[in-house]
């Protein structure tokens, strides 16, 4: 896997909204993404199959172990959301790039970040 996909790249891709392509190569999504993601409450059934559609030809990486410790050591030195914590220790550990505009995610070290234009929507 190259790139990890943060849920906000996905929702923008999604809907149409990346001012760029995504380059070529394996991408991959934290369980944490996918949760994400499926639990909007209003989330209707046609977004719903697109965002299964689009899970089901990413790589799905679950929480083991090393992505576990990274987390926690993410979230007591950067002060991060849980879910934030995870899908950077999960980008960290699995060494791939991770598209997000988090921006809370930008000042971690060894975290290989690429923020993702959008188009004003």
């Amino acid at each position: 896997m190259n790139f990890l996909l943060d849920t906000n790249a996905i929702i923008y891709l999604i809907n149409g909204r990346l001012a760029l392509a995504l380059p070529d190569g394996r991408y991959g999504v934290s369980v944490i993404t996918e949760i994400e993601l499926l639990s909007f409450p209003d989330l209707r059934l046609d977004e719903e199959q697109r965002i299964r559609a689009f899970l089901a030809v990413c790589d799905r990486v679950a929480i083991d172990e090393p992505i576990r410790d990274q987390a926690i050591a993410l979230r007591r030195r950067h002060r991060l959301k849980i879910p934030d914590a995870i899908i950077a220790a999960t980008a960290m550990v699995a060494d791939a790039e991770l598209f997000s505009n988090d921006g809370k995610l930008a000042g971690i070290p060894d975290l290989r970040l690429r923020a993702v234009p959008i188009e004003p929507g």
